[in-house]
């Protein structure tokens, strides 16, 4: 009875794992300077990383299905594409399957981005452009492409001939079918503890990009990510950052005197 109890649990666990959905697109912070991803903190429902003043980082986005997808970056509750107050039925990027891109600022041209670098909240685009509200918050809508329709004849009667549907109407299921969903803050709301760190607008860098067709298959995302971030000391203060202890500068040893005999003392 009891190995039985323990299967039904082991099963219970496998099946819940099991129903909560694939990631369709990762999102990571990765520092410009060392090149490493920065932790996620985990902190009631949500998740932080911290931030050096100064630091400049990229969005590393990875598309984990076998088709093609579009991501919608906001950063401080700013579309980084456009500059427009963020939501996700705005500009994105378009991965290919599999694919994977680091975006390394707010994009100026085709050709160009300002890079994204942490800096004190003043300091930061958003508030800089009078936005200062979502101030500490990276979010990402992701969206599947629509599958292309199969075009379907209608069946022809023995003396008559299909008649073509008129250009007018196709332009009109064209602009209805791609036409975006009611518009939605991507922004969190404000924090309990409001941050003190934002992301600035930084140097110009060549990063060149190209525009592409993409119809999304629902009006509302598939996945959205919310990730919060802000100075390590006050993530440290607000129990966000678990307090570590300092590992020893050297490993203790059993033995640590290796005279063969009792030595003299000083």
């Amino acid at each position: 009875m009891r190995a039985l109890m323990l299967s039904f649990v082991l099963l219970s666990a496998c099946s819940l794992l099991a129903a909560q959905p694939p990631q369709l697109v990762e999102l990571e912070v990765v520092s410009r300077a060392s090149g490493q991803v920065l932790p996620r903190y985990p902190h009631r429902g949500e998740n932080w990383i911290a931030g050096a003043p100064g630091e400049r980082y990229a969005l590393r986005i990875s598309n984990r299905s076998g088709e093609r997808v579009l991501a919608v970056l906001s950063v401080d509750g700013v579309n980084v594409i456009s500059g427009e107050s963020a939501a996700s039925t705005q500009s994105g990027y378009v991965l290919e399957p599999y694919g994977r891109a680091e975006i390394a600022g707010w994009r100026k041209s085709m050709n160009d981005v300002a890079a994204f670098y942490f800096t004190a909240l003043p300091d930061s685009y958003a508030a800089r452009t009078g936005r200062p509200h979502d101030v500490g918050v990276i979010g990402l809508a992701a969206f599947r492409e629509r599958p292309p329709a199969v075009a379907q004849q209608p069946p022809v009667a023995p003396a008559a001939r299909a008649k073509p549907a008129s250009p007018a109407s196709a332009e009109v299921a064209d602009a209805a079918g791609s036409a975006g969903g009611a518009s939605s803050r991507m922004a969190e709301s404000a924090a309990s503890a409001a941050p003190t760190l934002g992301t600035g607008h930084g140097e110009r860098q060549w990063a060149p990009t190209r525009h592409t067709s993409f119809e999304r298959a629902t009006s509302s995302p598939e996945q959205v990510i919310a990730l919060r971030y802000d100075a390590r000391e006050r993530l440290l203060a607000r129990g966000i950052i678990p307090p570590t202890v300092r590992p020893p500068q050297t490993r203790p040893r059993p033995f640590p005197a290796e005279n063969a005999f009792v030595p003299d003392p000083s």
